[in-house]
């Protein structure tokens, strides 16, 4: 059965035909329309149906056993790559404990969200609430943290000033980076959903949802890319 919407929609492009004509039509007249106009949009409908269930009927017993083939593929790919991906620790929101590890890190992982922080910086732990809430929802990336003061070099080499920032990679090069809570909303209260989307505007991690940010953090700020990983 059509939405409200759709009927009020059609029964508006009715009575500004009915206008542009200067004619007058009675309200069983629209409704005979609007019949005639849903009847057109089901046999349409119908015909795809029918469409679709032909090329079903064409295709032979090999067609059909290709497909599932294909399927399995896919399948078993699927779960080939997440074995991979929990072998490296992804789902998990890990420490990195000495400098060095980071590049290994970023070489056997495509995709990283590190978060660089500082023991007397309380900051870094909200971040630190967040990040573990996304590790297993985004198996595709890894999520880590490394104690700046640790790794003096790494900062320096990826020009990293401000407590807490956070550093997107893919492929082992500095695609983006969070520094502080300006790209947030500019405040300690943001969401988990706040810094899901700000991670996916550089696609450092997978999300099919609305990416709108807050109007205080929809500024993404100019990439320093440091001298990469």
């Amino acid at each position: 059965m059509p939405s409200v919407s759709f009927r009020k929609s059609l029964l508006e492009k009715v009575e500004q035909l009915d206008k542009s004509r200067h004619l007058k039509m009675d309200p069983m007249s629209a409704e005979r329309i609007l019949a005639e106009q849903l009847m057109k949009a089901a046999e349409v409908v119908e015909q795809q149906i029918d469409d679709e269930l032909s090329n079903l009927e064409k295709l032979s017993t090999d067609d059909l056993d290709k497909i599932r083939e294909q399927r399995m593929n896919a399948m078993k790919a699927k779960a080939k790559q997440r074995q991979e991906w929990e072998q490296l620790d992804h789902g998990q929101y890990t420490e990195i404990p000495e400098e060095k590890q980071f590049f290994e890190v970023c070489k056997k992982s495509q995709r990283v969200a590190c978060h660089f922080y500082r023991n007397s910086t309380m900051r870094c732990n909200i971040v630190d609430k967040h990040m573990k809430l996304l590790a297993p929802k985004h198996m595709e990336t890894k999520f880590c943290k490394i104690n700046a003061e640790k790794c003096p070099f790494l900062v320096d080499r990826l020009k990293v000033t401000v407590m807490p920032t956070i550093l997107l990679l893919k492929d082992s090069q500095v695609v983006d980076r969070i520094m502080g809570f300006g790209d947030l909303g500019n405040t300690d209260e943001f969401t988990t959903e706040t810094l899901e989307k700000r991670l996916s505007l550089r696609e450092v991690i997978d999300y099919e949802g609305d990416r709108e940010l807050p109007a205080a953090a929809r500024k993404v700020p100019k990439i320093i890319r440091g001298k990469g990983a």
